[in-house]
Order: structure tokens, then C-alpha cells, then sequence
């Protein structure tokens, strides 16, 4: 009998655990690479993400977010995160469809990049952050394997330009040579041997 209820009570926790780490499967699926992408901007040389956009994938309030940074500042150098300028904030705004500085969270963002992303899970300290971090970490570096793919193609695609190039000129040698066997052709030709 006892052998029989810690079978079934065994059963159960084994297929709690599966619906569980199915929901955690899902809530990674979830948030897909395209989203994330979506919210990777590049300013001064380097891929970032908005603390708003962050906020939101962590599912936290920016304004937490802020206060968290604001704790823990030495946490982040600069290149982990950085303030944008007025300027800065006035190009977001035009150029990518962000609405108002407002929608930007009323005062100039912090940007985050990806160091920076992963240091905001640890002061943030939830498990959505950390899985949201992992999963962001992830799409960096896809990109930074596109990017490198990229320039891997644009080297090929100069050699290649190189090569063609030459082989012009090569070709135009070619017909300005067989340009001058034709004109040597017409000329007419002395006639050898004796002369009566």
C-alpha cells in the first residue's frame, strides 16, 4: 500500500516538473530573436538596447530599473551603459518611429550594451531578467556571427571584383593585340623570291 501512494506521489511531482520546465520552454520561446532584434539600436559605434525596451522584457517598471542602476553605478563603466545626449535622444525619437521623448520614459534613456544587459540581470535579481539576459546575450552574439559572416563576404566579394578587373584588362590587351595582327593582315605583303 505505502509502495502504491509513493508511486503515484512520485508520479506527480515527475510530471509537475516536466509541466513546469515545458512553461519555462515556452516562456523562452516566447521572446523571439526578431523581437529582440527589433530593439538593438547602434549610437556611438555600439549595438545597444533602451532601458525601456529592457524594462519591458524583464518585466519590471522602468522606473525600478533606473533606481537599481542608480544603486548600483559602479557596477556599470561606461561601456556597459551610458546616457543618451539631448541630441541623442531627439535622432531616437525621429528616426525609429518612437513616438515622443516621453514614450523614452520622459528624461534621457540609458542605453545598455550587451555587458551591460548582462550586469542589469544581476542587480536586477529576478528569473525573468536572467532568462531574458540569456536569451539577449544569445541574439548579440548571432549578430556579431552575421556580421563576421558579412565581412567574410565583402572580402571575397573585393577579391573576386579583383580578379575580374585584371581579367579586363587582360582581355582589352587581348583584342589590342589581335587589333594589330589585323591591321598587318591588310597590309599587302612584299612578295619574296627572284625577280624576272
Amino acid at each position: 500500500m505505502f509502495g502504491i501512494v509513493f508511486t503515484k506521489i512520485f508520479v506527480t511531482f515527475i510530471l509537475l516538473q516536466a509541466i513546469e520546465k515545458e512553461k519555462v520552454m515556452e516562456n523562452k520561446k516566447s521572446i523571439s530573436s526578431d523581437i529582440i532584434t527589433e530593439k538593438i539600436y547602434t549610437l556611438r559605434g555600439t549595438k545597444v538596447m533602451l532601458d525601456r525596451d529592457l524594462a519591458l522584457l524583464f518585466e519590471v517598471k522602468n522606473i525600478r530599473l533606473r533606481e537599481q542602476v542608480k544603486r548600483n553605478i559602479e557596477k556599470f563603466p561606461e561601456h556597459f551603459m551610458f546616457r543618451l545626449t539631448e541630441e541623442e535622444t531627439e535622432m531616437m525619437v525621429s528616426q525609429n518611429a518612437i513616438p515622443s521623448k516621453k514614450h523614452l520614459g520622459g528624461s534621457l534613456p540609458y542605453v545598455f550594451t550587451e555587458h551591460g544587459v548582462l550586469q542589469l540581470s544581476n542587480v536586477i535579481n529576478n528569473k525573468k531578467a536572467t532568462e531574458i539576459s540569456i536569451r539577449v546575450i544569445e541574439v548579440f552574439v548571432q549578430m556579431r556571427a552575421q556580421l563576421a559572416e558579412l565581412a567574410q563576404l565583402k572580402t571575397d566579394f573585393e577579391t573576386i571584383k579583383r580578379k575580374l578587373t585584371n581579367n579586363s584588362k587582360n582581355i582589352e590587351v587581348v583584342f589590342s593585340y589581335i587589333d594589330e595582327l589585323l591591321e598587318k593582315k591588310e597590309q599587302p605583303r612584299k612578295k619574296i623570291g627572284f625577280k624576272n
